[in-house]
């Protein structure tokens, strides 16, 4: 693994979705970083999800850390037990009330390794057809958005798409729609 070690650990705040601790620990070379924080959050997927007639899935809410209301693609924290394809199935029919014929992954990836200790496995969804309403969890206010996939495309290089995952799981996605030829 790596030649830091350790020396102390301290939780400020233990939470299931959101855990924060402060962490000290020596170098290779001998040095000692005191304090280092750490935020503990689930692992969690994300999936670009298109429909069977070509439309890409996005979603709108409110994210109150930034107070805005972000277009951003569906998915969430993975469920103890749960494997990263059956959360993603599981995200992709509660936030958006659509199943998949085909889902790929793309990529594993972690979006701020200097302070948060979790990953996040990207997927593309294909054939989404509309099986179900929406069943989203009491805290959630879910709108859901459909697209035209290359008006997806010109959103994400105008910067219409905040949220860095999402918008790396959607230069994934689209990088895999175009080395395989998909058309809509």
């Amino acid at each position: 693994m790596s030649d830091f070690k350790k020396l102390s650990s301290e939780y400020i705040s233990r939470h299931k979705y959101f855990s924060a601790r402060r962490d000290s620990y020596e170098t290779a070379d001998g040095k000692t970083v005191d304090p280092y924080f750490v935020v503990e959050l689930p692992t969690s997927a994300a999936a670009v999800a298109i429909t069977e007639d070509g439309q890409m899935i996005l979603v709108k809410q409110y994210r109150y850390a930034v107070d805005e209301e972000l277009l951003e693609i569906p998915g969430g924290f993975i469920d103890p037990g749960e494997l990263p394809m059956q959360a993603i199935e599981r995200e992709l029919l509660e936030e958006t009330g659509y199943s998949f014929s085909s889902v790929h992954y793309l990529a594993n990836t972690t979006a701020n390794p200097g302070l948060l200790n979790n990953y996040t496995h990207l997927f593309l969804a294909l054939g989404g057809k509309k099986i179900a309403d929406q069943s989203l969890d009491h805290n959630e206010e879910i709108e859901v958005i459909l697209k035209p996939v290359e008006e997806v495309r010109i959103m994400l290089d105008q910067n219409e798409i905040k949220q860095s995952m999402h918008a790396l799981c959607l230069f994934y996605a689209f990088r895999f729609i175009d080395v395989n030829e998909i058309l809509f």
